[in-house]
C-alpha cells in the first residue's frame, strides 16, 4: 500500500469521477450519480436529486486540474478548497472503514465532500511528493491514470484504452512486415 487506505479510496474516487466526463460520459442520470455513490463507498449525505448530479458534474473540472497540477498549483488547489469548505479533519470510524479522515460533517452536500475528500488524500500525495503517481492516460484520451503500483508500471486510465493501444500496434507491426510466403 502506497498511501493509507482512506487516501487511496479519494484518488480513486475523485479519478473515476473526473474519468466519467471523458466519451461516452458516464455521469449523466440520478440513476448512474446513485451508482457511483455506492460503487465508491461514499456514506453520509446522499440527495439523489438533479441539483446533486449537477454539482457532481461541475466538480469534475475542478479535480482534474487538482490532479494533472505541479506540486505547487495543487497546494494552492488544497488550501483554496480547504477553505472554502471550513474543513475542520476529524478521525471517524463508520461501516467496516476502521478510522480515518473526514474533514467536513457527513451532512454536507456531496460535491463538497467529494471536494475535499480529493484535497485531503492530495494532501499525502503533495507531502510525499508523489504526483507522479497521477497521469495522463498514454492511449489517446484524455483520462487520469493514478498508478498505485509497486513498480510504477500503469499507462492506461483503462484496460479498454490500454487493449487499443495493443491492438493498434498489433495492426502498425503486421502492416509494416512483409507477407511470409510459404
Amino acid at each position: 500500500m502506497v498511501f493509507t487506505h482512506d487516501t487511496e479510496s479519494a484518488l480513486a474516487s475523485a479519478v473515476a469521477l473526473v474519468n466519467s466526463a471523458e466519451e461516452p460520459d458516464t455521469l449523466t442520470s440520478r440513476e448512474q450519480l446513485s451508482a457511483f455513490f455506492i460503487e465508491q463507498g461514499y456514506t453520509g449525505r446522499f440527495d439523489g436529486d438533479q441539483a446533486e448530479l449537477d454539482a457532481v458534474r461541475d466538480l469534475r473540472p475542478s479535480l482534474r486540474l487538482l490532479l494533472t497540477s505541479d506540486r505547487d498549483a495543487a497546494v494552492e488547489l488544497v488550501n483554496e478548497i480547504l477553505a472554502g469548505a471550513d474543513a475542520l479533519p476529524r478521525l471517524v470510524r463508520h461501516g467496516d472503514m476502521d478510522w480515518h479522515l473526514h474533514a467536513v460533517s457527513d451532512d454536507s452536500p456531496l460535491a463538497q465532500r467529494i471536494a475535499v475528500e480529493t484535497a485531503m488524500a492530495m494532501i499525502d500525495v503533495i507531502r510525499a511528493d508523489e504526483l507522479s503517481r497521477l497521469d495522463l492516460c498514454a492511449a489517446d484520451c484524455d483520462g487520469i491514470v493514478l498508478d498505485l503500483s509497486r513498480n510504477r508500471s500503469r499507462k492506461f486510465c483503462s484496460t479498454a484504452c490500454g487493449n487499443r493501444t495493443a491492438v493498434a500496434a498489433y495492426r502498425s507491426r503486421n502492416a509494416a512486415s512483409p507477407p511470409v510466403r510459404e
